[in-house]
């Protein structure tokens, strides 16, 4: 006979402590008490026909296993599968955004040009109506009489020129280049100054200088 502790009985079956005090309970196995430690009693035959349970850690793939592995298979190519689809969808949407934001700036591009074209055609209309309404313009409407009094005009002012180092401001500035908006100014000049200087001569609403005796840089010329 041979006695052993609940674990090394345990060890000995291959079996839980549990089951052993289930089968002392049962009385499939006998035990005593010494010293205060419960021992089991096992015969040498019983010792000798059971052999321990060889632990296996290689855990053999059963058909629910299997089917359980198929499963997650499946399931993680249909998740592959949905991942594929939403980057397509994604890849379409990010298209479509930049062709709707190039058609956005084209239409905005076409108004803008269609803008400036009615800008110009209101720009050129005005200019068209200054120069109707230019008091250069109206001299060829004007009468005989008028005509008679400009032509006399200018016999003065070339008499006066012939007799002096007097040079008209308008012929001055007529045979040089001045621009338009460069001329308009030296005229707003003379206008302004024309009465208390007495570098201009003033033959009725004409202006004269003499470039041989006088500066006008100040004038811009």
């Amino acid at each position: 006979m041979t006695k052993l502790t609940i674990s090394d009985a345990a060890n000995k079956l291959g079996i839980s402590k549990e089951a052993i005090h289930n089968r002392i309970r049962r009385g499939s196995l006998q035990s005593v008490i010494e010293d205060g430690v419960k021992l089991v009693i096992m015969s040498s035959s019983e010792t000798l026909q059971i052999s321990p349970r060889k632990k296996d850690n290689k855990k053999v793939p059963t058909y629910a296993d299997e089917r359980y592995y198929k499963l997650l298979e499946e399931q993680n190519a249909k998740l592959q599968q949905k991942v594929e689809n939403l980057e397509n969808e994604t890849r379409t949407l990010r298209d479509q955004k930049e062709q709707m934001l190039i058609k956005e700036r084209e239409k905005i591009e076409q108004i803008y040009k269609e803008k400036d074209e009615q800008l110009k055609n209101i720009i050129n209309a005005i200019s068209s109506n200054l120069m109707l309404n230019n008091p250069q313009n109206k001299l060829h409407i004007q009468d005989d009489s008028f005509e008679a009094e400009i032509e006399e005009s200018l016999k003065e002012e070339e008499n006066l020129e012939e007799n002096s180092r007097l040079i008209s401001l308008n012929k001055y500035l007529k045979n040089g280049n001045f621009s338009k908006k460069k001329i308009s100014k030296i005229k707003e000049k003379f206008k302004e100054h024309a009465k208390d200087d007495s570098r201009v001569v003033m033959v009725g609403k004409k202006y004269y200088i003499d470039l041989q005796k006088y500066d006008y840089s100040d004038f811009s010329l």
